[in-house]
């Protein structure tokens, strides 16, 4: 997979359908050469640009300045000529900047590299390649990291930091991969939104000057993404080329793209370097997470693919990664802070009767918790509430035959609350400064060991009190004030990334103790469904905004890049309770079935039309469940786009079954039959076309070719009302 051309020095990294190239140039300098289909075994290096011809055809190197900003780099730095968007720099002892590495030596092994307190790929069928670059005017090595794997069309790539030198540097910036093309009048696709409408896919033409993404809300944020997808201006869901560039990481970042004076094009993503720094000492040594860059040119689809792939096998962890979850059932918008043991035993009974196989106990179960005014921080069971206390709580829903789930928000703290009044030092804050409240809570210094102890060892202790098989962490506000009673003054940039290495260490010790413990990661929604999360949790909840067809736009930009199986996805009641839209529990079913489906209502209340569809609803899950999960996932059509329909699909690898989702927006009087074409079945097998929610004497099963499905299409009927939807199932005849 990564071979090495002594005569070119050129580094090769084949793939599943493409290659990417790097070039140790003239001069010594890491020079990104080459990425997209594969090509032949020929010398590119010309593709860099080092030099010039005259008019006689004799190469020209170009002068320093001049090289460095023109040529195309893996690790640009900054300081010493090239203007563009860096991805290096570093601050010496006598307060200079500047950083010029050239190569030193290199390394190809097989198999992935571990990053100490980082989530980092994983599996036997890879290679990685390490080269050592050096500024021995500073100091200071630097490895560049990659590592691909067979069976994919993906790139992982990292940066490793030493300090040989006798004095501290400081690094100001520090981002974990960078490439250089030409614009070949590409588009860009980022992922916006805010609390309750996540990651809303937005595509442009890319400008001169520097566009992207940022966070420095200390988390991945609901406002923006750490994923910057380039591609052809024509190019759809199956056609043409795409960059998809991806952070394994949870914290602050940066994602930018970069149109320069050559109208070339210059990709960078890492940790946002704003009130960032990182003091490094004689022989120690800062990793940065890794970045995944995908190539496809299949369209959108294709990108989508290899992002799925490479999470699914090569970065989540849990045991429950290709198992079915169990299908639960939250109490949030069925009770909110309003409960009791025996009105969750109550929703526990009648949802045990129609399948339902967990209860998830949300906020307000603890210390004097009775609003969002009190409470974090005294992780102890309020047993007010909870009467008989909670393994009497959790006993009788396991005696129902169902498990049982629990809410913490482990990173907060309450200004009302015993932890506080004890240790108010425990809180972020700016020393002299009052600190900011967001949803009257403030975040705890989990950078500190102690702290982090005192919250860990309170949620372990409720969760060896009783048979508890489910955790929901969340994080209802973002990172403000901050301040370090722990940090000397010279490394207090290093604070946003202590807290994201404490989480990971938190969550690690969490999975590690309770191996067997299905977490679900959450954000006030979904402001930290990111794929760092995903090494510690197989899914994550999704977003608060529950509406079916609100979910339809949300559901559509996670699954551009990450697996269906780890959308947290819930029926809940209407009118909405984010939005008072009325749409019909059959649509509301079919939506949260393309995740890991549940129920977030009071299924007490619920009318009996709505509780008659739930049998049906878990037992479509149960049928579907695997395909969902493990399945190819191929966006058909988008309302975004369309105004009139959302379609998508699930694939079985082996191409002998699929699921399709339909779902009608707006009816209008026009009742001319849709048909949908589909890509990603085999031409040459035949399906059996199945409506399996369907009146089988009026939508009775027929045959089709895949070709046939793919160029003439499956017949889908208007519905009569708005947001009506439909399933289906494609199965092959033998």
């Amino acid at each position: 997979m990564i071979t090495y051309n002594k005569e070119t020095k050129t580094f090769r990294l084949d793939m599943l359908e493409s290659t990417y190239c790097i070039t140790i140039s003239e001069r010594g300098y890491i020079a990104h050469t080459y990425f997209g289909s594969k090509i032949g075994e020929d010398d590119i290096s010309y593709l860099t640009r080092q030099y010039e011809y005259g008019f006689s055809k004799e190469k020209i190197f170009r002068e320093k300045h001049s090289l460095l900003d023109f040529l195309p780099q893996e690790l640009p730095t900054d300081g010493l000529g090239d203007f563009r968007e860096s991805a290096l720099a570093i601050t010496n002892s006598t307060g200079n900047n500047g950083v010029e590495l050239k190569y030193k030596s290199h390394t190809i092994s097989d198999g992935t590299k571990p990053i100490e307190g980082l989530p980092a790929v994983f599996g036997d069928n890879a290679q990685t390649l390490e080269i050592t670059t050096e500024d021995p005017v500073l100091g200071v090595e630097v490895v560049l990291v990659y590592t691909v794997f067979e069976e994919l069309n993906a790139i992982v790539r990292s940066t490793r930091i030493i300090n040989n030198g006798k004095e501290s540097v400081y690094i100001r910036k520090a981002l974990s991969a960078a490439f250089d093309m030409d614009n070949d009048n590409y588009d860009m696709i980022t992922l916006h939104g805010s609390w309750a409408r996540e990651r809303h896919i937005d595509r442009r033409p890319i400008h001169m000057g520097k566009q992207g993404v940022v966070s420095m809300r200390g988390e991945t944020s609901h406002q923006e993404h750490p994923f910057i997808a380039i591609m052809d201006h024509n190019a759809d869901q199956n056609n043409g080329r795409v960059y998809g560039v991806n952070f394994i990481y949870s914290g602050n970042f940066v994602a930018n793209v970069q149109c320069n004076q050559f109208d070339s094009i210059r990709t960078v993503i890492g940790i946002n370097p704003e009130n960032f720094s990182w003091k490094l000492n004689s022989d120690d040594s800062f990793e940065t997470p890794q970045a995944v860059l995908v190539y496809s040119d299949k369209g959108l689809n294709g990108m989508s693919h290899t992002f799925h792939d490479l999470y699914r096998e090569h970065l989540i962890r849990s045991p429950y990664k290709k198992s079915m979850r169990p299908i639960l059932i939250n109490n949030w918008e069925a009770t909110y802070f309003n409960f009791n043991t025996e009105k969750l035993l109550d929703i526990a009974r009648e949802a045990s009767k129609d399948g339902i196989e967990m209860l998830v106990m949300d906020d307000g179960w603890f210390g004097h918790r009775s609003s969002d005014d009190s409470s974090l921080g005294d992780w102890f069971v309020n047993e007010e509430k909870i009467k008989g206390g909670l393994k009497h709580l959790v006993d009788e829903v396991n005696k129902l035959g169902m498990k049982f789930g629990i809410w913490f928000e482990p990173e907060m703290i309450s200004p009302d609350s015993e932890l506080y009044k004890a240790h108010p030092d425990y809180a972020i804050q700016i020393p002299g400064r009052e600190p900011g409240m967001s949803r009257q809570q403030l975040v705890i210094d989990i950078t500190r060991k102690e702290v982090e102890d005192c919250i860990y060892n309170q949620v372990a202790k409720i969760l060896h009190s009783a048979n508890i098989e489910y955790v929901k962490w969340d994080m209802n506000r973002q990172l403000a004030d901050i301040g370090s009673l722990n940090l000397p003054a010279d490394q207090i940039g290093e604070f946003y990334h202590r807290y994201v290495l404490a989480l990971y260490r938190m969550q690690e010790r969490l999975i590690t103790e309770f191996p067997n413990l299905l977490l679900e990661n959450c954000s006030g929604g979904g402001a930290r469904f990111d794929p760092g999360m995903f090494y510690y949790s197989p899914q994550i909840w999704c977003s608060d905004d529950t509406d079916a067809y609100e979910r339809l736009s949300i559901q559509e930009g996670t699954a551009l890049v990450y697996p269906l199986s780890t959308m947290g996805a819930h029926v809940s009641v209407c009118p909405n309770h984010a939005v008072g839209r009325v749409t019909p529990f059959k649509t509301r079913g079919y939506v949260a079935l393309s995740g890991t489906f549940g129920y977030e209502l009071d299924i007490t209340k619920l009318s009996e039309e709505d509780r008659k569809m739930i049998p049906n609803q878990v037992a479509l899950y149960k049928k579907y469940s695997d395909l969902v999960r493990n399945g190819d996932y191929w966006r058909v059509a988008s309302c975004r786009e369309n105004n009139e329909y959302d379609c998508w699909m699930s694939v079985s690898k082996d191409k002998s079954k699929a699921l399709i989702t339909f779902i009608q927006i707006l009816n209008h009087a026009n009742y001319k039959t849709r048909f949908i074409k589909l890509n990603g079945l085999d031409d040459q097998k035949k399906y059996k076309v199945i409506f399996p929610d369907e009146d089988q004497e009026k939508f009775a099963p027929y045959t089709l070719t895949g070709l046939s499905i793919k160029n003439a299409g499956i017949a889908v009927s208007r519905d009569w009302g708005d947001f009506q939807g439909k399933l289906i199932y494609l199965e092959e005849v033998k």
